[in-house]
């Protein structure tokens, strides 16, 4: 097993090819937002490298992309992969490894003509980003969408969900009909990058995660009134960009008294109305974005944060209103998966640091219908969903040496 590794150049060559589609020259990051043109070309991409290696991939009803070597579904897998979809102007890696390193993981099996007792399947999942809040591909996989769901789902700029479907030729409410049957999954193992500074901190090549930050997003509006900048005096204005900016100034005393060190709040998208020079702002839209890796903590982090903005609200004589684009819990990763990675580290001699994730991946959701892992490989700095994201060749070489390893004694 220790002599079985992927072929780097070809490996390269596949995130370079991915990468220019959507790329911007002006950001020199891709953008390829969910059941955009970009994304539907990336997926037809992705296809054509499974059938010129002479295997087998389908766009599904939710929008995954599922590659495998035979030309039909068995009744039980091992599963691999991630997404390719992307936030504005992000980076080369960002979900794109873990679902390449997969399709390289079949060719390294093709090419040794390795026997396997079962079959491997490599899921790009649809919108992991959560334009529309969520993350929709996995979430049909597993059963977890419901028809008011995909029906009524929008993005920031209110750009719906079923629409963007239809622009794109599928039928919204099929995407119901994905679901994995019960005990289709063996088990899941994704590489993805840590976009966090941990591993390239203490200089380690593998992050075996333990668990995954549960995350939820609102969109918030505070409503005040416009006026005139110079003629409304400070002290009887009702400006709507003072409630954000008290709002953002008390996120550190949240964290401090609901929080742990593991807690996250964002203010990521700020509209203000009418947003002219010489007018006081009378409406701010904002996202929030809150992260912990524990559900009791999260929920203390939502409820403290709807408590400061009333009475902000009250304070600047705003009216105050949120929608819940989305609820993400916790989830630990499977003690047989972190096992097993562990060990394959270990026989690769690769350094590896145990450690949960603050972000959000597919495998949280894969995790609630069979054992599920994640490998982390290096983001120098920290960076990621940044056009500067970037990880060494060589961690992503050990990253998807460790995948295969993994994937291989998973499958015999």
């Amino acid at each position: 097993m220790s002599d079985l590794s992927i072929n780097l150049e070809r490996l390269k060559r596949d995130l370079i090819h991915l990468f220019e589609i959507g790329y911007d020259a002006q950001s020199k990051g891709v953008t390829r937002l969910g059941f955009t043109e970009a994304d539907v070309q990336a997926k037809q991409w992705l296809c054509k490298q499974f059938e010129n290696e002479g295997f087998f991939a389908e766009v599904d009803q939710a929008g995954n992309v599922v590659g495998r070597m035979q030309p039909e579904k068995t009744a039980h897998v091992v599963a691999t992969g991630s997404h390719i979809d992307s936030v504005i102007s992000g980076g080369m890696f960002d979900g794109t490894l873990g679902v390449l390193a997969g399709l390289e993981v079949l060719r390294v099996i093709k090419e040794n003509d390795l026997s396997l007792s079962v079959p491997i399947e490599v899921y790009a999942f649809a919108e992991e980003e959560g334009r529309f809040g969520g993350m929709m591909g996995v979430q049909a996989l597993i059963g977890e969408l419901t028809p008011e769901w995909i029906m009524t789902a929008h993005d920031v700029n209110g750009v719906k969900l079923q629409d963007e479907m239809r622009r794109c030729n599928m039928e919204p409410l099929a995407a119901l009909e994905v679901r994995a049957d019960p005990g289709y999954f063996k088990n899941y193992t994704e590489l993805h990058i840590e976009q966090g500074p941990v591993l390239d901190t203490i200089k380690k090549p593998i992050g075996v995660v333990t668990s995954i930050s549960g995350v939820y997003k609102w969109i918030v509006r505070l409503i005040g009134k416009s006026n005139h900048a110079g003629t409304a005096p400070m002290n009887m204005r009702s400006d709507a960009f003072m409630g954000l900016a008290n709002f953002a100034n008390e996120i550190p005393r949240i964290i401090a008294e609901e929080g742990s060190d593991k807690s996250r709040l964002t203010v990521g998208k700020v509209d203000l109305k009418p947003g002219h020079a010489h007018t006081v702002p009378g409406e701010v839209e904002f996202t929030l974005v809150g992260r912990d890796t524990d559900d009791t903590v999260m929920h203390a982090l939502a409820d403290s944060c709807r408590k400061v903005l009333s009475a902000i609200a009250r304070k600047h004589n705003l009216m105050f209103e949120f929608e819940q684009m989305s609820w993400l819990d916790p989830q630990p990763m499977a003690d047989p998966v972190i096992s097993l990675i562990s060990r394959q580290a270990e026989s690769l001699d690769y350094p590896f640091e145990l450690m949960p994730s603050g972000a959000g991946h597919d495998a949280q959701h894969m995790a609630k219908v069979t054992d599920a892992g994640m490998i982390f490989v290096p983001s120098i700095n920290g960076i990621s969903h940044a056009p500067d994201e970037w990880t060494h060749w060589k961690d992503i070489e050990k990253g998807a040496n460790l995948l295969l390893n993994t994937l291989v004694q998973q499958a015999r």
